[in-house]
């Protein structure tokens, strides 16, 4: 009977390192996103995701954050990569695109259309989405700017999605946080973007751990 015990206990106790890796496994996240998200003419580990990972693990978060990124990608572009960009196995995918359809002037029917369907096809998958918001240039007037501005709530709320209103807040128009291009983020700027983002990721990652515990 001790001898069965002792072997049980055995057992144990060389499963019990595979069962601690389980449960340590991170949560592995996709940045879907143009230049803003691949990180412009900055360093790797300056750009948004690998800075936002940083963050979070320095809050004690297990995450894994791929960076797929494509500078220039409009919102039709991510849809058309949007299989290989996010992987099986990926747990929640953070949104951001439509600011180069901004600036090209397309028409937020098109935007709305592909950023939609890059969710539905996400969903249907099982991988949660975190939209990350974009507000149209003042320049474009105030029509256009109605209807692209309110592609991001509309979404979130229609699909029930954790939303960050403005990717950008505290950047856009801060000569000290933007490129000399006066649009992409700097170093410092990226770090403002994560500063501001942080709460809306932290709230994403509990709807995560629900889901998957």
């Amino acid at each position: 009977m001790l001898l069965f015990a002792a072997v049980t206990l055995a057992g144990l106790a060389s499963l019990a390192p595979g069962i601690a890796r389980a449960e340590e496994a991170p949560l592995k996240l996709v940045a879907l996103g143009d230049s803003l998200t691949a990180g412009y003419r900055l360093p790797a580990d300056a750009a948004f995701p690998a800075v936002l990972e940083k963050a979070l693990k320095a809050r004690g978060h297990k995450v894994e954050i791929a960076n797929a990124g494509v500078s220039g990608d409009t919102s039709t572009g991510g849809l058309d990569r949007l299989d290989w960009s996010v992987p099986d196995g990926t747990d929640g995918v953070i949104l951001e695109l439509g600011a180069n359809d901004m600036l090209r002037g397309t028409d937020p029917a098109v935007t709305r259309k592909a950023l939609e369907t890059i969710i539905v096809r996400l969903k249907e998958r099982g991988v949660p989405v975190l939209l990350a918001g974009m507000l149209a240039a003042p320049n474009l007037g105030t029509e256009y700017r109605a209807r692209f501005d309110a592609i991001y709530p509309d979404l979130a709320r229609a699909h029930d999605l954790v939303l960050y209103p403005f990717f950008l807040d505290g950047v856009a128009g801060q000569r000290a946080n933007t490129l000399d291009d006066g649009l992409h983020p700097t170093a410092k700027g990226i770090e403002r973007v994560v500063e501001g983002i942080l709460p809306s990721v932290e709230t994403f990652l509990t709807r995560l751990e629900r889901k998957k515990g």
